[in-house]
């Protein structure tokens, strides 16, 4: 798992500096051009960002492995489980409404109909997750 925080620590940076090539190669780009580089810039400081987090949180507890087993324990916890599935569980009700009303609202605004169709899509695919999983576990229980 170490090793694996570095690739994407290492990923990250290279995506950034992709993004500042492409930035300073492509000035007065057009079309997909002109996004890109600031597409990569974004995933690579996030990439870096998660990479070196972890490389960072790991050295700071492997020096306390009394707080790093308290730190397992407390995310191991039936009762801190069921709180963070259940504010997921309000946070998708919520998303439901307000992505149902942002489509309706970019159509009545006249927005182009592809990147319409590419949120009404996200959408669907997003609550058949949910009716899928839904079915899943009802079939568990």
């Amino acid at each position: 798992m170490k090793m694996i925080d570095y690739i994407v620590a290492i990923i990250g940076v290279l995506l950034l500096g992709t993004g500042l090539f492409l930035l300073w190669q492509y000035a007065g780009a057009q079309g997909v051009m002109l996004a890109l580089p600031y597409v990569c810039i974004g995933v690579g400081c996030g990439t870096f960002g998660h990479g070196m987090g972890n490389v960072i949180s790991r050295r700071a507890l492997k020096k306390s492995p009394t707080l790093q087993k308290q730190i397992e324990i407390e995310k191991n916890d039936e009762r801190n489980r069921a709180l963070s599935n259940q504010a997921k569980g309000k946070a998708y009700d919520l998303m439901i409404f307000v992505f149902g009303a942002l489509m309706i609202s970019f159509a009545l605004m006249g927005v182009e109909v592809v990147p319409l169709l590419l949120l009404v899509f996200a959408y669907l695919f997003v609550v058949g997750c949910g009716v899928y999983y839904r079915y899943k576990y009802d079939k568990e229980m």
